[in-house]
């Protein structure tokens, strides 16, 4: 197997006005961040706000990023559902429209144990022939997985890679240590050098979709281990996390797209978009790295 590696940037769902997905805009923004050097493309996740999404909404979204890409770098989609039955047929039609790879998330209503949680992964996993990246973000889910069960998902041979969400990167080491078969994916939640530093792939996240190049040259320097540059850069970087958590993920991509001359639309309802001064915000992080208005087709 050849190692998925480097920065992901996770889409986002450009929207009409009628609520249905913008292809073309989508597609343009997948080629122009493939121009611009990432390593990978990730729809639906919580940027692409695939909670807000129906079926087929969802589906629109893998298609356009799939025939986009035209194999020119991997494509990984979420696959999030409270059913084991959902998320197999959601990893099924993922894999029919041509991604390379299911990023799964257990959504729960009522708690469950381990085992419970456990079955959900590996019935997944046995169900389509693709990589599995499991993910945990127990921010936002009610139920997390232990490292002990991560170190048995991780025996499943289509379960290759994690991206851990928990802000604790003392837990992603003790995964690291015993889970050395697994792939390791920074979260945005993690400083991306450390997790680089410790022996991760690359990383996957939103703010990526709008500054690529400055993403790609972060991990570059990681790459040629120039730690210092990297460092320099990293702390630079980490106003935009401090900004988007501030304020809403998906709102903040669409406007900083819609600076760059995308017509994604406003965020899916009832979400609403950023106000003027949360807008100037993002503006000001895109002309600080000199993104704004750089992008080679709108």
């Amino acid at each position: 197997m050849t190692k998925f590696r480097g920065v992901f940037p996770y889409l986002p769902t450009p929207l009409r006005s009628d609520g249905t997905v913008n292809g073309p805009v989508l597609r343009a923004i997948c080629d122009d961040l493939i121009k611009a050097g990432v390593h990978g493309l990730a729809a639906l996740g919580s940027t692409g706000e695939y909670a807000y999404l129906d079926a087929d909404a969802r589906a629109e979204v893998v298609r356009h990023t799939a025939d986009a890409a035209q194999g020119r770098v991997p494509v990984i989609a979420g696959v999030a559902a409270t059913t084991t039955r959902e998320a197999i047929r959601q990893a099924k039609r993922c894999k029919e429209l041509g991604v390379d790879c299911i990023l799964l998330v257990l959504e729960s209503y009522f708690p469950l144990d381990e085992r419970q949680i456990e079955s959900f992964f590996l019935a997944v996993a046995d169900s389509v022939a693709l990589p599995l990246l499991i993910y945990t973000n127990p921010q936002f889910q009610k139920t997390d997985l232990s490292i002990d069960l991560i170190e048995r998902l991780a025996n499943h041979p289509q379960i290759q890679y994690v991206k851990d969400a928990s802000n604790n990167t003392g837990r992603l080491l003790s995964i690291m240590n015993r889970c050395p078969e697994l792939g390791v994916f920074a979260a945005s939640s993690h400083i991306p050098i450390a997790v680089m530093m410790l022996g991760g792939l690359g990383w996957m996240a939103g703010p990526a979709c709008i500054l690529p190049r400055t993403s790609v040259k972060l991990y570059d320097l990681s790459v040629a281990a120039r730690w210092g540059e990297a460092a320099a850069l990293q702390r630079r970087l980490w106003r935009v996390n401090e900004v988007f958590a501030k304020f809403n993920l998906a709102a903040c991509i669409k406007r900083g797209l819609s600076l760059q001359g995308y017509d994604v639309g406003l965020p899916a309802q009832p979400q609403s978009p950023l106000s003027e001064a949360a807008g100037a915000e993002v503006s000001d992080i895109l002309k600080e790295f000199g993104e704004l208005g750089t992008r080679a087709s709108k």
